[in-house]
Order: structure tokens, then C-alpha cells, then sequence
């Protein structure tokens, strides 16, 4: 298990990738990408609407902790042709929710996952980071930021270690 210490709060709000300011730079710059994993409701809800497929969604089902329209709550929860649920803490990745992202990644050749948590997804783009082939592209939110597009890239993913090293219980 991965427990999110006080002194790395600040750390997690620089991205680790790209920052898109809006969903038009968003999708101009993932207008290529085959293989995409979208972290979060408002991000996943994005990209369905503009008719990208991500082949991984995770999403908890709030916005910034909140719920939301049931539009578009619908229009996510009809998404995927395989759905896992996962329970994950606030500040945290179980190895439950590790465990599913990697089996997604093992199965969403076929056809795409829909990872639902009850709790926070907020750190499972840690996991989808570290876990992915170099040729996927992960997409999460930066509350009052933007949307953070990252490259599961050596680099990028020992960005992530060393974090994950930090978190490590």
C-alpha cells in the first residue's frame, strides 16, 4: 500500500507532464494517441464527449469531491465493456486498486476498462503511469490548473518511483 505523506502534498501538484489549460489544447495534443487511460470523472466525461476512447477510465464518481450531473454520470457509467470495483482511501493506492490497473493493462487489448472506485482515484494516475507501455498516455485533472498529459516514458516513470518510494508503508 501507497500512503500520500503531508510533505509530498506539494510535490503532487507540479505535474509530472504537460499541462493543457483547456479541452480544445487538450484534444489537439492526444489527437494521435491509440492508447489512452483517463484518471478522473471530469477528464473521462471530456474525452467520451469529444469521442476519444480511452482504453482505462478511472473515476470515483465526484468531481473535486463532489457528485454530479446524472448526464453525466450516464454517459460514463455506460462506458467500457469490462468494469471493475475497487474500494481506495483518500490519500492512498491499495494494492487492490494496483492489482486492477495492471489487470486493465493486461486485458484492454479487447476492449476498454472502466475502474470504478469508491473513495478517491486522485493517486491511481501513479499507478497508471508506472504500470503502462511506453506507448500509453495518461490523462488526469489538476484541480483549478488544467489537465496534466503524461507520457508512460522512463523518465516520467521514474518521476513516479520516486514518489511511490516515498509513499511506500
Amino acid at each position: 500500500m501507497y500512503v500520500l505523506p503531508d510533505n509530498l502534498r506539494d510535490k503532487l501538484k507540479e505535474q509530472i507532464g504537460y499541462l493543457a489549460v483547456n479541452s480544445e489544447e487538450l484534444l489537439k495534443i492526444i489527437k494521435d494517441k491509440k492508447k489512452i487511460v483517463s484518471v478522473g470523472d471530469q477528464v473521462t466525461y471530456t474525452l467520451l464527449a469529444n469521442k476519444v476512447k480511452p482504453i482505462i477510465c478511472i473515476i470515483d464518481y465526484k468531481i473535486e469531491r463532489k457528485k454530479y450531473s446524472a448526464d453525466m454520470k450516464k454517459q460514463i457509467k455506460k462506458y467500457g465493456k469490462t468494469c471493475y470495483k475497487v474500494k481506495n482511501p483518500k490519500g492512498a493506492i491499495t494494492g487492490e486498486l494496483w492489482s486492477i490497473i495492471k489487470k486493465s493493462y493486461e486485458h484492454n487489448e479487447e476492449q476498454p476498462v472502466r475502474i470504478e472506485v469508491e473513495g478517491e482515484e486522485d493517486l491511481a494516475s501513479l499507478a497508471a503511469i508506472q504500470l503502462a507501455s511506453d506507448d500509453v498516455t495518461i490523462i488526469y485533472g489538476l484541480p483549478n490548473k488544467g489537465v496534466v498529459i503524461v507520457e508512460a516514458s522512463i523518465e516520467n516513470k521514474r518521476k513516479v518511483e520516486e514518489v511511490l518510494e516515498e509513499m511506500r508503508e
